[in-house]
């Protein structure tokens, strides 16, 4: 059992800081900006709750993060109520928060210097993934680092890989978001135009998924997307936020994300049409104006 400190309690972190709780039977305190959220976890989970993360951290041999952006991963880290503030020498940080990798390797040097460690690792599962314990985690770090810290992070996780060192993490999920960006524009795409043939969505997609065609996009989405319903998943402005990351991140290295872009402004005809909380597969529904 380790003594675990959990910021941010959204949509994926409340459950993510439950199962660390109840299936990892880690010593948990948790923290969030609204205080009645942290008094919930606390009292359904049996855990603490803290006033300001270095009260969460402190004494803490994992601390973990999971909020919005960049700018919000800092709010929480740094100043005097901050994380590092509260935490002890050899303690480990890790980010769950999908930010950039640059903000990865800022963060790990900082801690360094500060005589932590730190794991950039966010996540792929979306919110069903996260209330399953079941969510794909990409770190970034140092080897021995990440092997004393897998054994915590696997009670939110089907899968745990290290990527490289820091700001791999968030590199890889940019990869996965910028697959997950073409998939979901080709399956709106391939419903909508058997939509408009007359064809029965169910029973092709019955076939296709078995053959090259299938994705957990396919299989997990298209019934949902046939009927119209876009309210089961990854929200539209959290895909633009990440599709953001993407192409600016893609400036730095070189990289041509053509398809990646174009999508992002689809994504941004969604929000528009008033889907910004509606999920990612609601690229269908701009499709069907």
């Amino acid at each position: 059992m380790a003594k675990v400190a959990f910021i941010g309690l959204g949509v994926m972190g409340y459950p993510m800081a439950g199962h660390l709780k109840a299936k990892g039977g880690h010593d948990v305190t948790v923290f969030n900006r609204s205080a009645a959220k942290a008094e919930k976890w606390a009292a359904e989970h049996g855990g603490s709750h803290a006033a300001t993360p270095r009260e969460a951290a402190r004494d803490a041999d994992f601390v973990f993060c999971c909020v919005g952006n960049d700018d919000d991963v800092r709010s929480v880290i740094y100043g005097d109520d901050g994380a590092f503030a509260g935490m002890k020498p050899g303690a480990t940080l890790i980010d769950n928060t999908t930010a950039s990798a640059e903000l990865a390797r800022e963060l790990d040097a900082a801690a360094r210097e500060k005589g932590f460690k730190f794991i950039d690792a966010p996540v792929s599962g979306g919110q069903a993934g996260a209330e399953n314990g079941a969510l794909t985690v990409m770190c970034g770090g140092k080897q021995a680092d990440f092997d004393a810290a897998k054994p915590v992070i696997e009670a939110y996780a089907k899968m745990v890989g290290l990527m490289g060192p820091a700001g791999s993490g968030q590199l890889t999920k940019m990869m996965n978001q910028i697959c997950i960006a073409g998939l979901v524009q080709g399956l709106s795409e391939a419903i909508a135009f058997g939509q408009n043939s007359g064809l029965d969505i169910e029973n092709v997609v019955s076939v296709i998924s078995k053959g090259a065609a299938g994705s957990w996009q396919m299989e997990n989405r298209h019934k949902t997307m046939n009927e119209g319903h876009y309210e089961h998943g990854f929200a539209v402005e959290w895909m633009r936020k990440d599709l953001g990351i993407c192409l600016e991140e893609a400036k730095r290295n070189g990289s041509t994300l053509p398809v990646t872009a174009l999508v992002d402004q689809f994504y941004a005809d969604v929000e528009q049409m008033g889907g910004k909380r509606w999920d990612t597969s609601s690229l269908l529904a701009r499709l069907k104006r």
